[in-house]
């Protein structure tokens, strides 16, 4: 398993990834915009998505 990615998130960034793709397959399936996240949120998110781009090159 030499390809393997492990991140280690805190909580809030867990939750907030979480909260997200959850949101975004439900209101992706009923067609429903999705809402915005709160500023806390998005920046958490951002540095989960930098720190896994960081790892995949």
């Amino acid at each position: 398993m030499a390809d393997d990615v492990v991140l280690r998130l805190d909580r809030a960034s867990a939750e907030d990834l979480y909260e997200v793709l959850w949101l975004v397959g439900e209101h992706h399936a009923a067609g429903a915009p999705i809402p915005p996240m709160p500023w806390e949120a998005n920046e958490r998110l951002g540095r989960v998505i930098s720190t896994l781009g960081d790892f995949l090159g």
